[in-house]
């Protein structure tokens, strides 16, 4: 719905060693109505509570 994805990083350790490691948003499985219809998307829960999906009743 908004376009957000995980996001990249570094970990960084006690002695400063530097790995990748990636932050998994909140994404949930809601039915919404896109364009008149009954659509699956996988939204976060940001917009899930900000009201900006219309959810099937």
């Amino acid at each position: 719905m908004c376009g957000r994805g995980p996001q990249f990083g570094h970990r960084i350790s006690h002695a400063h060693n530097v790995s990748k490691r990636r932050w998994n948003l909140n994404l949930q499985t809601v039915r919404a109505i896109v364009n008149g219809a009954s659509r699956r998307l996988r939204v976060c829960t940001s917009c899930i509570r900000s009201g900006k999906v219309q959810k099937v009743a």
